[in-house]
């Protein structure tokens, strides 16, 4: 089969078209031949040999994926050849071997692609729905009725958020950098829509809540607003750090003088039980119709390196996504 491998960390250029062998399944095992396969901006922090996830070299980034089965190991009960399904990093926190025509993986990590929902999309369900999950409960206490600020919420996990916290009832306020970007944020929901490119966007965002801040941010890109979330937040406002890419200078008395709360998130932090409950609620709320995967840009197998390129700069409308 064909693969992207990664012999050496690095930029982009590490990435490079191999020929390998087919994956077989094991004892518990399903190998899913590859029809969308998900890029996140993880997956350029782990090329880059920087991150908490270094895997031995040769290496085949991706760990979401979604096709058909195309063979199963003994003991496998719960999926046949032909069957629809999907994976993702959030079950089992794989990392790797999705960049290619075919993955192997534990069945137990292994989910039914729901009737209506084309591979491409099915490749944000193992990062992006489980982050906004994951920030917005989990870890960000959200309650129906409170107001959440999406500053960047035109990307994946952003549009994935925004959609997440309508569901639970909550109003929700979203920044984009673009019009195309405000356009769909607001089609995906928003209550309110800001361009974060345009000066006096915080002001419209204070205004939207009578001058009191958001209850709750999710912060796409820290390393640039975080500073600004401090001082445009809720009495008692909690602050979830989604993205960061460097350091900032910030004043710690505002979260003294307002008792704000500043909580990272990282999805791979999540214990078993608490993706069970994700997937659980993601995969109900698809069924509702409450939940629309948003797909952004598409590349072929050959283009990952332009993925990777892609999926760290600004303008993404949805997610990218690698067809092989």
């Amino acid at each position: 089969m064909k693969a992207i491998r990664m012999h050496r960390f690095g930029g982009p250029e590490v990435l490079q078209l191999d020929e390998v062998d087919d994956p077989v399944p094991g004892p518990g095992e399903v190998v899913i031949d590859v029809k969308a396969a998900g890029v996140n901006p993880a997956d350029t922090y782990m090329r880059s040999g920087t991150y908490r996830v270094k895997p031995d070299l040769p290496c085949i980034p991706g760990g979401d994926a979604a096709g058909i089965v195309s063979a199963v190991g003994a003991g496998v009960e719960k999926f046949a050849a032909g069957d629809r399904v999907f994976v993702g990093t959030a079950m089992g926190f794989d990392f790797t071997g999705c960049y290619a025509e075919k993955v192997k993986r534990p069945q137990e990590n292994v989910l039914a692609l729901p009737d209506g929902v084309s591979f491409e999309q099915a490749a944000t369900f193992g990062v992006s729905y489980p982050t906004a999950h994951y920030a917005l409960f989990e870890r960000g206490g959200a309650k129906a009725g409170e107001t959440v600020f999406i500053h960047g919420a035109s990307g994946s996990v952003g549009t994935a958020s925004i959609q997440v916290a309508k569901r639970a009832g909550l109003r929700v306020i979203g920044s984009a950098g673009s019009a195309e970007g405000e356009e769909l944020v607001r089609r995906e929901g928003a209550d309110v829509v800001v361009n974060h490119n345009e000066d006096g966007y915080l002001d419209e965002v204070r205004a939207a809540t009578d001058g009191g801040g958001p209850d709750l941010i999710l912060e796409m890109l820290a390393n640039e607003n975080l500073a600004a979330d401090l001082d445009l937040a809720a009495m008692s406002g909690r602050i979830m750090v989604i993205g960061n890419r460097g350091e900032i200078t910030i004043n710690p008395r505002l979260t003294m003088m307002k008792e704000l709360d500043i909580r990272g998130i990282m999805l791979w932090n999540a214990t078993p039980e608490q993706v069970s409950v994700m997937m659980t609620d993601i995969m109900a709320w698809i069924a509702e119709g409450a939940l629309r995967p948003i797909v952004g840009r598409t590349f072929s197998l050959a283009d990952a390196a332009d993925a990777h390129v892609a999926v760290v700069g600004s303008g993404n409308a949805g997610k990218v996504v690698l067809v092989p």
